[in-house]
Order: C-alpha cells, then structure tokens, then sequence
C-alpha cells in the first residue's frame, strides 16, 4: 500500500460544490478540504462545512477540514466610486477621513510607527504609494508611485507600517464559533504577527469548549520578523505565498518558504505552502513548466502538505489540478533517499520521546522493516516520528476521530481510527486488525510500533517493539 507522503488541502468553492465533486477529489487524493471564510454568507460557509461532512473515505471517516478565518485583512472600505491615480499625486490614506483624495480603509487600525520610506501596497501590489507625513494614528497622506485604478473593497497591504490592529476581527469571532460548531479540525489564522495571536485564539477556543489545533499563516513582514517564536507557539505553520510577495520584495519569498520549512518540521509542527501552487490551471487543463519546479521543490525541502486555492474553488479544471499534484508527488517522492533525513534529524535528543521515536525509524531502516505504526491519543507521538522523515510507511492509529483527521495533514502518516484500548498489551491485537483489514501486510512479516505507557498519556512516547503480523 504505496501512498503518497506529501498531502493535498484543496478549497472548496462553486467550481467543487457538490457532493459528487469532492468525492471525486478525495478519491483522486485530496487529504483535506479548506473553506475560506473570508467569503460567502453565514448559509454559504454552513452548506461547504455540512458537505464535506457527508464525504467518505475508503478508510472509514471523513475528510478533515480547515477553516480559515479571514483575520484582519485591511481594505478599501467605503470608497464610493472608483479613480485613478497618476504617478506623483498626493493622496491621504485615512480610516477616519473621508473626502476627495481620501482613500478611506478598514476602521479600527492605528498606524504606530512608520519607517523611512515605508509604502503602501494597494491591490496585490499593483498601485504603491510612499509615506510622506504620518499625520496620526488613523491618517497618512502619501505620493502615488506607481499608478492605477483604486477600487473599493480591494486588499491594502503596508510593509514598513508598524500597525495596531485585532488578532481576532468581529467577523472572526463569529466564524470560529460557526468553524468549530461545524466539524472544523484545524483553524488557519491570518496574519498572524506574533506568538500571542495563538494564546488569544486558543482562549477562545476552549470558551466555545473545543481544542481543536490552530495554524498560523506566515504572511507579514512582522510574521517573519517574529518566525521563530510563532513557530513554537503555533500547532503548525502555512506559508501563504500571495499576502507574503507584497509585504516583503518577491526575491525574499523562496528563501523565506525554505526557512520555514526547515524551522517547522525540525519542531516536528506541519508546514503547509500555498497560493499559486497551480494558478495557471485556473484557466487551463496543463501547469507551467515553473509550477511543476515549485512544487518538487517544496516537496523536496520537507513541506507537509500543499494547499489549492483558486485553482479548485473558482478554477474550470478542479479534478485535473489534484492529478497533477499527485502525479507531481509521487514522482518527486520516487527519487528522496529519506534514509538521509533521519539520521540528519537525530544527531540531537532533546528528550525520551524524541529519542524513541528515531530509534524506531533506525530499528525499521536496519531491519528493512516497511511499516511503522504509532499508538497515539493526541497525536504527538506520530507527528513526532514523522519530524524525522522515515522511509518506512508510518501508519497511525487512534481511537479519537478528531485526532485521525488532524494527523491526516501531517507528512507521511496513513491514520486509522481503532477501538478502545486500555494497556500496552492490548496493542498487538489492535495493530493486526488494521494490518489485515487493510491488507497493509502479510502474515509473518514484521512492523514496528512506537507509542506511551501508560496508554492515553499525552506526551508519554517510551514504548518501541518488533511484532510480526500472525
């Protein structure tokens, strides 16, 4: 049972709005499903999370699903008409004014400190503006670098920009409470600009009674500045490309995906790459030479999972998008010596789980074995052998349905949700079921199997055996 080991998040949108639709991408490889709350009424967002609910996997389940909540994304807000403007006009940006040649934004944003130079970046980047004055907190008046049309509702971005703004905007609150009242496994938060966006999130969170994991999206400047504590105090990490390419100049974003990378899985916390992973196939059936290059190299350098956007929400060829990437991971895949990844990642143990879990990649390296099995309750334990990038097949198992589908984005794990068990001598039984169920081995040949005793104590990784399947 050869699966790929890089996963798939694909968006939902009116391009795979069906139940038929989403079928058809899980079958083709689609891990989870993302929906973006960002768009759409309250109705809307109820109708994709109840959808893909209604999905099955061959395993038995559903797939998992991430909401993504908007954040505070700064727009033109209330501009009534449309203008242009030409290169060197002056030009107030203003969340307080309003008048001609006022550009009027989201309220409830202070402009703290302004750099030297700092520019304002209106539409992805296609209208710049410099700072010439910072007038006060709510108003800057700026000169038109590069021209175009400004349009209402439009996203305004301000690298340079020391801002004030709210982790959680008022739309947020109420789409987490709809995201996790609606089967939810994973929340993206965007914007993210420090490590204590997650304490405020996860707050809230467990006052809704929920602990579902929460995801940070890597897309201000003041993210990268701060990467490495939002790394640790994160569940996982996704680089969203598009946001990133404005704040910071496009040549910095490859080496930053990278840092990312690398930092993240060293952690053991997943790394999803997103935006544009195959933009050109929104409009069309084949990717660029370019978008096949990005992503073996994500996959090369350790991504967890690669996330569509556009391509399966809005795009005119979503089943075709998910073939590609497959075909794209498994090739990659094909030509990685992960016997170099473990013993890269295991020259330092910070503790007993740390350590058991790379000897149970060296015991299934050393002995050919080509299943790794971790018992978990809360997920750590495979997360945590899938750090080290094992070339065995890691296969997880839980009783907890939640858990299954949170590890179901985790490089390389094949979760299974398995009956109660109470002791570590249990755990064999349990195991074979699967194996056979599945017909993920034969009888009489030999898997390895990592977990804690006592069973169900989160953070226990301590328990390494050899069984044979009989």
């Amino acid at each position: 049972m050869e699966i790929n080991r890089t996963k798939i998040i694909a968006t939902v949108g009116p391009s795979c709005s069906t139940p038929e639709m989403l079928q058809s991408l899980v079958d083709q490889g689609v891990n989870c499903f993302r929906v973006n709350l960002s768009h759409g009424t309250t109705e809307d967002k109820k109708y994709y999370f109840n959808m893909i609910q209604s999905i099955s996997l061959s395993s038995g389940g559903r797939p998992a699903i991430l909401g993504d909540l908007a954040g505070p994304k700064i727009r033109v807000s209330g501009l009534a008409n449309s203008y242009e403007l030409n290169e060197g006009d002056l030009v107030t940006i203003s969340n307080e004014e309003m008048g001609d040649n006022v550009i009027p934004v989201s309220k409830g944003v202070k402009f703290q400190k302004v750099d030297a130079g700092a520019q304002i970046l209106i539409n992805d980047g296609r209208i710049a503006l410099e700072v010439v004055k910072h007038v006060s907190n709510s108003t800057l008046e700026c000169k038109t670098i590069t021209s175009g049309i400004v349009e209402n509702r439009k996203g305004v971005n301000f690298p340079g920009v020391a801002l004030d703004v709210p982790s959680l905007t008022e739309q947020d609150e109420q789409d987490l409470e709809l995201a996790l009242k609606h089967g939810a496994d994973w929340l993206a938060l965007s914007f993210v600009q420090s490590p204590h966006d997650y304490d405020l999130v996860r707050s809230r969170v467990r006052d809704i009674g929920y602990a579902v994991p929460i995801m940070a999206k890597i897309e201000k400047w003041e993210a990268v500045q701060n990467m490495d504590g939002i790394i640790d105090a994160f569940d996982a990490v996704m680089v969203a490309r598009g946001d990133l390419g404005v704040e910071l100049p496009l040549e910095r974003v490859p080496l930053i995906q990278k840092k990312v990378i690398e930092k993240s899985t060293k952690a053991g916390k997943p790394v999803v790459i997103a935006t544009q992973i195959l933009d050109s196939m929104t409009k069309r059936p084949v990717p660029t030479r370019a978008e096949v290059s990005d992503i073996a190299n994500a996959i090369l350098d350790g991504a967890d999972a690669l996330m569509v956007t556009g391509e399966t929400a809005m795009g005119e060829f979503p089943e075709k998008v998910i073939e590609v990437l497959n075909r794209v991971i498994e090739e990659t895949e094909s030509a990685i010596n992960y016997q170099d990844h473990y013993i890269a990642r295991g020259k330092r143990h910070l503790n007993t789980a740390q350590a058991i879990s790379h000897a149970a990649c060296s015991v299934a390296y050393d002995q050919n074995i080509k299943i790794l099995i971790t018992m978990t309750h809360s997920g750590s334990t495979a997360r945590m052998v899938s750090r080290y990038r094992p070339a065995a097949q890691i296969i997880a198992m839980t009783p907890i349905e939640e858990i299954c589908r949170q590890l179901s984005i985790v490089w390389g794990i094949t979760p299974f949700v398995v009956k109660e068990y109470n002791s570590s001598d249990e755990i064999q039984n349990v195991a074979n079921g699967i194996l056979l169920r599945e017909e993920i081995l034969n009888e009489g040949q030999k898997y390895v199997i990592t977990g804690g005793v006592p069973v169900g104590m989160p953070g226990t990784t301590n328990y390494l055996s050899v069984f044979k399947l009989a």
